[in-house]
């Protein structure tokens, strides 16, 4: 059998968005780490806790929303009540889980953080393309989104996808940044 390649248009435009992709988030990250102690991880954590206004979680729902394994979501936890921006709660009417709660030091670490973000963004991304290719690549998203939503999540046609909870969608973070810039 013969292995199916992809062809140079494809290679090029995927390589492209790997790459793109790993050194925006790469840019992103040292900053963070940088100037505010905290690792990509923590911030979209806080971030997802942020949006909420009681600023808690179920886990379950918190590693859905990430696309994270239970696990992964549950030693991010554990690292980041060592440092005191997040804490565990009991779940009301759920005895097995747990709520992750942001403690005021993970807000205030947060909303330190948030601007620089957002420039760092802008410097990296946004400001780097035309209006025009901001609008192609927000159709090009809108597009895979589309497919993901239909092919890949719980429930969908092909059944693929198995996450508890509701899963991110482009929609959801859409409504994120939204919600995050006015309320600077």
């Amino acid at each position: 059998m013969e292995q199916e390649r992809l062809n140079e248009r494809e290679t090029r435009a995927w390589i492209g968005f790997q790459h793109m992709r790993i050194e925006v988030n790469e840019v992103l990250a040292r900053r963070l780490a940088r100037d505010f102690g905290l690792t990509e991880a923590d911030f979209v954590v806080l971030l997802r806790l942020s949006r909420i206004p009681e600023h808690r979680l179920r886990a379950r729902d918190m590693a859905a929303a990430l696309h994270w394994e239970r696990s992964r979501l549950s030693r991010q936890i554990s690292r980041m009540e060592t440092r005191g921006t997040v804490k565990r709660a009991p779940s009301e009417g759920d005895a097995r889980g747990y709520d992750v709660v942001m403690t005021d030091a993970g807000l205030a670490a947060f909303q330190a953080a948030w601007p620089a973000w957002v420039d760092g963004i802008r410097h990296c991304f946004a400001d780097v393309l035309s209006p025009e290719q901001l609008d192609a690549l927000a159709g090009i998203a809108e597009a895979i989104d589309t497919h993901y939503t239909a092919q890949h999540r719980p429930g969908a046609l092909n059944g693929s996808a198995e996450a508890d909870g509701e899963p991110r969608s482009r929609r959801d973070l859409l409504e994120s940044a939204d919600s995050l810039e006015s309320a600077r």
